[in-house]
């Protein structure tokens, strides 16, 4: 009588092949995961770009006065003066001809975040927007041709650009982006 059961040689094909589809299956899992990640992060920074310069463009549009200038280590801003280059690491926006209140977006050198600073009657907040921000001057006034202006004229466009990076996470190198648009006011004096 003859034994059904398999040979060692069989035995040691069918776990070899087992292994290797296991170990096939493992890896397509791993690198979907890998795909998911990246693709996570690239729509989540794109999500927040788009909602970010909707929002900014926004506030330029329907604003009374709009300044390019710098922020002091201390939180206050300084406006450009005419003759000097209309250039800068923030802006300030009067959304009407009320100077209690306004909208303040800036750099943080110290700690390199984009920020805002809305301040009301009620009260000043401050939002963290970006971090890991690495250009300092975001904010330039330009004329229509996209040359950087001198003085503060009341048809000036008003030029954003954001460099930053995400930093090197697990399974997934640093990546760069960089988000540039040009707004101007609808309502001019």
């Amino acid at each position: 009588m003859l034994d059904k059961g398999f040979t060692l040689p069989e035995i040691l094909i069918a776990t070899t092949v087992f292994l290797l589809m296991v170990g096939g299956i493992i890896a397509a899992n791993l690198f979907g995961l890998q795909m998911f990640q990246i693709t996570q992060t690239k729509l989540n920074v794109t999500t927040w770009s788009r909602e970010t310069i909707e929002q900014i463009a926004g506030e330029i549009h329907a604003c009374n006065t709009v300044w390019v200038g710098n922020v002091t280590t201390n939180g206050v801003f300084e406006g450009l003066l005419n003759g000097e280059t209309q250039q800068g690491s923030g802006l300030l926006i009067y959304p009407t001809t009320s100077t209690t209140n306004y909208i303040v977006y800036f750099v943080n050198s110290s700690d390199e975040t984009f920020r805002q600073i809305v301040a009301a009657p009620s009260g000043t907040n401050t939002v963290i927007l970006a971090d890991s921000v690495t250009n300092a001057m975001i904010f330039a006034a330009q004329d229509l041709s996209g040359n950087v202006l001198t003085n503060n004229l009341n048809n000036r466009v008003i030029h954003l650009t954001l460099e930053f990076y995400q930093p090197a996470r697990f399974m997934l190198g640093a990546d760069y982006y960089k988000m540039e648009t040009s707004v101007t006011r609808r309502a001019l004096q």
